[in-house]
């Protein structure tokens, strides 16, 4: 079979609070671990997506729209579906498990995350993945 749920692929959840955000595969673990045996994903995404920016806005109103709110999970393949679009980020050094382990550094991690994720957004590129899922 043919594995296609790659890094840098962009999925929607399916299940659970993040139900319906997209977000990007980081790691893929196909066989699972001791810890979680079955294939599973290490995902960063956004929970609150940017909102819509106009000409007339000043830039203090621009920049307060332009904000969203990442996050960072473990999805077990059942609760996510893949999509066509790849997003070419580079968050392997940024997000890894260890960094989920303590609090402190899953914060850190995120505010990491919302950084490269608003860098992106600011630059135009990857459109459909910031913008709101409808449905």
């Amino acid at each position: 079979m043919v594995k296609f749920l790659k890094p840098n692929k962009v999925v929607v959840l399916l299940q659970g609070r993040y139900a319906g955000r997209k977000a990007v595969i980081v790691k893929n673990m196909d066989d699972g671990h001791q810890g979680r045996p079955y294939g599973h994903a290490l995902v960063a995404g956004i929970d609150k997506y940017p909102r819509k920016v106009i000409k007339k806005l000043s830039q203090k109103k621009i920049a307060k729209r332009s904000r969203l709110k990442p996050f960072i999970k473990i999805v077990n393949y059942n609760h996510i579906m893949p999509t066509r679009y790849t997003l070419d980020v580079d968050l392997k050094s940024i997000v890894t498990i260890e960094r989920l382990e303590s609090k402190a550094q899953k914060i850190d991690a995120n505010k990491d995350t919302k950084a490269v994720f608003e860098e992106r957004f600011k630059t135009g590129k990857n459109r459909w993945f910031f913008s709101k899922l409808r449905f």
